[in-house]
C-alpha cells in the first residue's frame, strides 16, 4: 500500500509539473494577437520551454471577471485596457504585481523610470500605447477626403454608414471633440450633466447611420465589405489591413483617443509563477520593440522607442503610424482611466438606454 501511495504521489507531481509547462494568455485576437504571438509567445517558449496557449476574446475583461467570480480560473495572463485593469484590481479580481520584478531597460534604466508615466499600476503592466480613431475607404472619397473628427459626424458632406464601438467609452469623447470642444477640456465637461447631454446630442446626429461593432477585428471588415464608408477602430488593426492586406483605408488621427493596454494576472490563476515570468519577459525593452514590427502600437517603455524600425515587410517605417508620433498628437486625447473607473457603469447604462430609444 505504501509503495502504491508513493507511486501515486510521484505521478501526481509529474502531472502537475507537466501542466505548469504551459500557460494560457487571453487577448483580443486578430492582428493584435498575432503581434503578441510573434514578439512574446514564441520567443518565451524558445527560452523557457513553456508553451503559450493563446485565447481570443472580444474584450477579455468580461470573461475574466466571470471566471474569478465563479472560482473557476483557467487563464494565467490577461490583456486588458488600462481602465478595466484598474477597476478590476480595485474589485479584487486581479493579482498584485510587484514592480520590483520588472526588468531594467536595455540601457540599464530602472523599470520605474523606463516605463512611460503611469504605465505600471498595482495589478497591471502596460505593453503598448494604442488609439481609437477612425478610418475611411479612400475609394469612396477620392476628392476632398475627410481629415477631422468633425468630418466623421458630417453625413451631409460625407454620406454613408458609420461604424462605432458599442459602448460609451471613447464615443462620448469623440462626440464632444467633433462638436468643437478642445481635447484638454473634454473630461471636465463630461463630468457635468450638461456635457454628457451634449455628447449624446452629437451622437444623435448620426445614430440612424450607425452600425455598432464589438470586436476589434470588425471595423476593417466592415470597411472591406462596404457596410460602412468610415468607422472608428483601433489604429493597429487599420494599419494591418492597409499595409499587410493592401486595403484602400486611410486613418485620421485628428480626435484620436489613446491609452495604455497591457498584462494582468487573474486572481487565482493556475500557474502564478509562470504568469509572472511571462510578464517579466514580455515587458523587456526588446520584446516591446519587436511587437511594433507586427502592428502599429507604440511601446510602453522609453528604451524601446529607438529600437522601433521597419514593419515585417522590411520597407514600411513604423514611426509615422504610431499614435504617439508628434504629427499625430496635434488634436489627440489621452484617455482618463480615473474618469472611466468612476463612471463606466453609469455612462454605459445611459448609453444602452439611449440605444434602445
Amino acid at each position: 500500500m505504501k509503495k502504491v501511495l508513493i507511486l501515486s504521489t510521484a505521478l501526481t507531481s509529474v502531472a502537475m509539473a507537466a501542466s505548469a509547462e504551459e500557460i494560457s494568455v487571453m487577448s483580443w485576437g486578430g492582428a493584435y494577437a498575432t503581434s503578441q504571438i510573434e514578439a512574446y509567445h514564441k520567443p518565451f517558449t524558445a527560452q523557457t520551454g513553456v508553451s503559450v496557449i493563446n485565447v481570443d476574446a472580444d474584450n477579455p475583461a468580461a470573461p475574466i471577471k466571470a471566471q474569478v467570480e465563479a472560482g473557476n480560473v483557467t487563464i494565467d495572463v490577461v490583456d486588458l485596457e488600462y481602465a478595466d485593469a484598474v477597476r478590476m484590481c480595485d474589485e479584487g479580481l486581479l493579482e498584485p504585481i510587484d514592480p520590483a520584478i520588472l526588468p531594467a531597460g536595455a540601457d540599464g534604466t530602472p523599470a520605474a523610470d523606463d516605463f512611460l508615466p503611469g504605465a505600471v499600476a498595482e495589478c497591471f503592466v502596460a505593453t503598448i500605447v494604442f488609439s481609437t480613431l477612425y478610418a475611411f475607404d479612400e475609394s469612396k472619397f477620392p476628392e476632398n477626403p475627410p481629415t477631422t473628427i468633425a468630418d466623421f459626424f458630417d453625413t451631409a458632406k460625407y454620406p454613408g454608414k458609420r461604424g462605432m464601438r458599442k459602448g460609451a467609452k471613447v464615443n462620448l469623447e469623440m462626440a464632444l471633440m467633433a462638436d468643437g470642444v478642445p481635447a484638454g477640456e473634454v473630461y471636465a465637461l463630461l463630468e457635468t450633466p450638461e456635457g454628457v447631454d451634449r455628447a449624446f446630442a452629437k451622437l444623435d446626429t448620426i445614430k440612424n447611420d450607425m452600425i455598432w461593432w464589438e470586436a476589434g477585428a470588425q471595423p476593417p471588415q466592415l470597411l472591406a465589405d462596404g457596410e460602412v464608408v468610415m468607422t472608428t477602430g483601433y489604429n493597429g488593426r487599420f494599419f494591418a489591413a492597409a499595409v499587410a492586406e493592401g486595403k484602400p483605408f486611410k486613418q485620421v488621427f485628428d480626435g484620436q483617443v489613446y491609452e495604455y493596454d497591457g498584462y494582468a494576472i487573474p486572481k487565482g490563476a493556475p500557474n502564478m509563477e509562470r504568469a509572472k515570468e511571462f510578464i517579466v519577459f514580455a515587458s523587456q525593452t526588446q520584446q516591446l520593440a519587436d511587437q511594433a514590427k507586427w502592428i502599429a502600437y507604440g511601446p510602453a517603455r522609453k528604451s524601446s522607442g529607438p529600437l522601433v524600425g521597419l514593419y515585417q515587410d522590411g520597407k514600411t517605417e513604423m514611426g509615422p503610424f504610431m499614435p504617439t508620433a508628434a504629427a499625430n498628437l496635434t488634436n489627440a486625447l489621452p484617455s482618463s482611466y480615473e474618469f472611466w473607473v468612476d463612471r463606466d457603469a453609469e455612462l454605459n447604462e445611459r448609453f444602452n438606454a439611449w440605444l434602445a430609444q
